[in-house]
Order: structure tokens, then C-alpha cells, then sequence
């Protein structure tokens, strides 16, 4: 239950930032452009950093078994997520997307690194990587009517390069100099209260009237939060009870919120922009009560 209480602890750190994201749109000190530049700064500088500094650790061979045992069960994680997303959303893109993907970046990392240090940034990395191409990939072709186009291109992206660089850094045991470490952990540090001041711009974007009364919201939120969250419990089950920081990592990736980049690509591809900030925002609020619940019930299941 101590894992449950730390990220309840986080997440209310982090609800801080989000209401002065609100505040700050609100009160005209920050745009929608602005908010952009935030968001691209952490994409292309921040959570790459996170992903690099991750593998600069000492390379053993149990810490490079563990890190493909990490890899393998990520990608059967979002597998799985993409599968009841698709089955339960199949004529619903905009739902299909939201309920597939998680905030794993964006929230998880502040999160696991909170929780159970950076070791678990270190067994996720790989996870977030894939999630990214996935969305960039699958989640635009769902997006975009499920018609061709260039998502191939969905590969290269920050998270990916950065986790190549790392798994270089890893396996060709390179030590980084002390000041390349020093801004790697500088620029990681910006990851969670920026992503939250985003978040928070988003929900103030929306109508919190609007925000609590669409239904659909709510079954998107379930399986979510929920039913994803559980099914990767006893997915995790398979990992043996020594790696208990892998499988709580991968967790807190996999119950995080509605990814927000949901909005991102609705906005790109005129879908239902509108719609996809509020799913954000109403599973990121929900977020704050299901997160220690699921790491609650995780704690019984796995102790």
C-alpha cells in the first residue's frame, strides 16, 4: 500500500501545477500558441532526456535481461490495451485512441520515477517509445478514418531517437561526462511540472460543464482506468516477484490518464478537438482517485 500513497502524494504535487496551468490561460498569461511551445519543448527536449539519462546506469548482465524482460512485457501491454480498446470502440475512433493510449510520458514518468526511482523510468522507456510510435502510427490511422497516409513516418520520432541513444549509451557502456549527466537530470526535472501546466491550459480550454456530461466520456474513462489497469495487473503476474519495481513501473505507465496527445492529432487531422481535450481532462481528474486504487490492488494481488 506505501506505492499507492506515494503516487497519491504525486498526483496531487502535480494537480498543483495543473491548476496553475488553468489559472495562467485563464488569466491571459499564456496562449494556445504558447501552450504548443510548452508542449514541443517537452517532446523534443525534456522527455527525451528523461528516456537518455534513464540508461546511463552501470550494464550488467541481469540489469540487460531485465531491460528486454521490460521491453517484451510493454509491447504485450499495449497490445493488449489496443486490442480491448478496438474491440470495445470499433466504430469509435476518437474513444478507440483515447482509451488505447495512455499519458505514460507526459504523467507516468514523474510518477515512476517518484515511486520506485529511476530504475523504473529505466524498465518503461521502451514501453513509452512504442506507445509513441503506435500512436503516430495506428492512432492516426484510426484518426483519419482508417485511410492511408505517410504514419510510417510516426517511427522517427523524439522518443524512439531517444531511445536508441540510450540503448547505445547502455550497451556500448558509455559514461557520459558529469556535465552532460548534470543537463540530462536539469532538462528531465522540467517533465512533470511542464506537462502539467499543459494539461492544465487544455482544461481550461473546455467547458467544465461540458466536461462532466457527456456519458461516452465515462465508459472511455472505465476502460481507461480500469479495465486496462486490471487486465495488466494480472498480465504483470507473469513477471516473477523479485522485479516488484519493473512490474509497479509498467503499471503506473499503463493506468496513467488519457494520453494528450489525443488532442494533439484531433487538432492535426480536424477531428473533434474539443471532445478529445475533454476526454484528457476528465480522465486525468478520475486519474487522481483510480491510480492509488489500481497500485492499491496491485499491492494485495502481488505481496
Amino acid at each position: 500500500m506505501e506505492s499507492a500513497v506515494v503516487i497519491l502524494r504525486q498526483i496531487m504535487i502535480m494537480f498543483v501545477y495543473m491548476v496553475s496551468g488553468y489559472l495562467m490561460f485563464h488569466y491571459k498569461l499564456i496562449t494556445k500558441e504558447g501552450s504548443r511551445s510548452l508542449a514541443n519543448l517537452l517532446l523534443y527536449v525534456s522527455l527525451p532526456c528523461v528516456i537518455v539519462k534513464s540508461f546511463c546506469v552501470q550494464n550488467t548482465a541481469e540489469i540487460r535481461n531485465e531491460v528486454l524482460l521490460s521491453l517484451l512485457m510493454g509491447l504485450a501491454i499495449l497490445l493488449v490495451s489496443m486490442a480491448v480498446a478496438g474491440l470495445l470502440f470499433r466504430k469509435r475512433p476518437m474513444e478507440n485512441f483515447a482509451a488505447a493510449f495512455s499519458n505514460a510520458g507526459f504523467m507516468g514518468i514523474p510518477l515512476i520515477a517518484a515511486t520506485v526511482g529511476e530504475r523504473g523510468v529505466l524498465y518503461t522507456a521502451g514501453m513509452i517509445a512504442l506507445l509513441n510510435v503506435f500512436q503516430w502510427t495506428y492512432g492516426q490511422w484510426l484518426l483519419a478514418g482508417r485511410t492511408g497516409g505517410k504514419q510510417w513516418k510516426g517511427l522517427c520520432n523524439p522518443l524512439t531517437v531517444s531511445l536508441v541513444i540510450g540503448l547505445l549509451v547502455f550497451l556500448g557502456r558509455i559514461t557520459p561526462p558529469d556535465m552532460a549527466i548534470s543537463c540530462l537530470t536539469t532538462l528531465s526535472g522540467l517533465n512533470g511540472p511542464l506537462a502539467m501546466i499543459v494539461l492544465g491550459v487544455y482544461l481550461a480550454q473546455t467547458k467544465l460543464t461540458q466536461l462532466f456530461c457527456r456519458g461516452e466520456s465515462y465508459m472511455v474513462c472505465i476502460v481507461r482506468l480500469l479495465l486496462i489497469p486490471l487486465l495488466t495487473i494480472g498480465l504483470l503476474c507473469l513477471v516473477p516477484k523479485q522485479l516488484l519495481t519493473m512490474k509497479q513501473a509498467l503499471l503506473i505507465a499503463a493506468c496513467s490518464p488519457i494520453g494528450s496527445n489525443v488532442a494533439v492529432y484531433a487538432q492535426k487531422l480536424d477531428s473533434d478537438y474539443t471532445y478529445a481535450v475533454q476526454l484528457v481532462c476528465l480522465s486525468t481528474l478520475l486519474g487522481i482517485i483510480s491510480m492509488p486504487i489500481i497500485m492499491g490492488i496491485s499491492s494485495l494481488i502481488w505481496q
